[in-house]
């Protein structure tokens, strides 16, 4: 036996001799104390600061909002014809950031990719606080949101049906959806490390809500069964969301008949948009957990490259995307069509077309180069270009083709209002806020996923470990 395994790991070097996924000397004490004490340690005086401006921001956004609810949505800058402005920009666009952290916790949990390992749970978390976010924008662009509930389908006086047939109301059922299952599978996943926080602590109060949450699990032979089962479960049901929740949200321009909308490479353009504009929220984020909280053995540069690598490819789609949209406005000789193309490039808001063009297509580019991908200087410009680029491009799809469309007597530029503005800050305040929030009261590293990885925890043929 012994010979068969030399002679296997002779023919097999690369296979039997991974790239380690961690640096320095990491074992399972070492871990759960570096992670799970963070929750125990005072927060130091920066992240005091950053709570204190993102919160700051939040409640302007929320000031905003109840003045809106107050006044009415007439102090957006919202006009005939472009009646969706920045409440729907806002929506796709956090939608999108969420589609990323779907993608690393449960796709590649599938193909068990493992260097998703370190970086999987803090994913998952901004999937959560990012459709929170879009959450909001639905309900305040209907103008009356305390009636809100007319839009469900239950049996009522009032004889008031939705319309079934409308990616309007399929957007309700996909996001609620897509929410529902990915909260799921993040508290899932934090039951093992919940239960070692139980553990650890001697504060009693702690220890109470630790007990309550961390749903008597006790890391039993059976609990572990149950818990792969429902967590593979979960993953395949997330991965099918990943496709759907943004291809249902583009339905709602591909079925219109609005000129530069109703085109069918619409579903797989918004999930690759997705995707590339997720991961770069995600990069631009865990770089400053890395630096801040001291994980830099955890969360390695192999990890930031690795989805440095994911940003160009989708860069890349994109960028293919892009032409096919000019291939078609050509090659389909529509007139209306064509005119909507050349407004992206060369008309009022042509600079917003060439802006969305340079940040998601031509600055990522760089990330050809390994020194761009492992500086902290170039992934952090090409991650604040890809965010700023991806939500130019929402402006780009629902502004540019609104405002001039079939009937040139309506033609009416849009122009956004100090309100617009405050709602979006809002918005990037409340998501930053819920991540601070979560980086000190939860492990931002599912170490249980982690320890998977540390050597000699995975057998090998013959018996040998890593």
């Amino acid at each position: 036996m012994k010979a068969e395994t030399s002679t296997m790991n002779a023919e097999f070097p690369d296979i039997l001799r991974e790239i380690p996924l961690l640096e320095g000397s990491v074992t399972s004490g070492s871990l759960d104390d570096q992670v799970l004490g963070v929750t125990d340690r005072k927060p130091p005086r920066r992240w005091f600061v950053a709570m204190a401006f993102t919160s700051t921001l939040m409640l302007l956004g929320f000031g905003f909002i109840g003045y809106t609810i107050y006044t009415g949505i007439g102090v957006w800058g919202n006009n005939s014809p472009v009646f969706w402005a920045f409440d729907i920009i806002n929506f796709v666009f956090w939608v999108g950031i969420g589609h990323a952290g779907t993608l690393i916790s449960a796709i590649l949990f599938i193909f068990r990719m493992r260097w998703r390992n370190a970086i999987a749970r803090f994913a998952e978390a901004m999937t959560i606080f990012a459709v929170m976010c879009a959450g909001i924008f639905p309900l305040i662009h209907v103008g009356r949101p305390w009636l809100a509930f007319w839009l469900f389908p239950y049996p009522n006086q009032r004889a008031v049906w939705p319309n079934f047939r409308s990616p309007l109301l399929w957007d309700v059922f996909a996001v609620s959806t897509y929410f529902a299952v990915s909260a799921m599978f993040w508290y899932l996943g934090l039951l093992p490390d919940i239960a070692s926080m139980r553990d650890r602590t001697a504060n009693k109060w702690r220890k109470l809500i630790y007990t309550v949450i961390s749903l008597g699990w006790h890391g039993s032979a059976r609990h572990w069964q149950h818990f792969e089962k429902a967590y593979l479960l979960l993953a395949g049901l997330a991965t099918g969301l990943v496709l759907s929740v943004h291809s249902v949200v583009s339905f709602d321009f591909a079925t219109s008949v609005v000129p530069g909308w109703h085109m069918t490479i619409f579903p797989p353009y918004f999930v690759a948009g997705a995707i590339f504009a997720g991961f770069a929220m995600v990069v631009l984020v865990l770089v400053v957990v890395r630096e801040s909280m001291q994980l830099k053995n955890l969360i390695t540069l192999r990890h930031l490259e690795v989805m440095n690598k994911v940003i160009l490819g989708m860069s890349c789609l994109m960028g293919y995307s892009y032409a096919m949209e000019g291939f078609t406005a050509w090659y389909s000789q529509n007139v209306y069509l064509h005119h909507t193309f050349l407004n992206i490039i060369g008309g009022h808001y042509g600079w917003a077309g060439w802006l969305t063009i340079s940040c998601n297509i031509f600055i990522p580019q760089l990330l050809w180069f390994k020194k761009c991908r492992t500086s902290y200087f170039w992934m952090i410009l090409v991650a604040v270009a890809v965010t700023v680029g991806m939500w130019f491009e929402r402006f780009v799809i629902i502004v540019i083709s609104l405002h001039q469309d079939y009937l040139p007597s309506a033609w009416r530029l849009y122009h956004p209002t100090l309100v617009d503005f405050g709602i979006l800050l809002g918005s990037f305040g409340l998501f930053f806020t819920l991540v601070l929030l979560f980086a000190r009261v939860l492990p931002v590293i599912a170490t249980s996923e982690v320890k998977g990885s540390l050597p000699g925890s995975q057998p090998r043929p013959g018996g040998e470990h890593a």
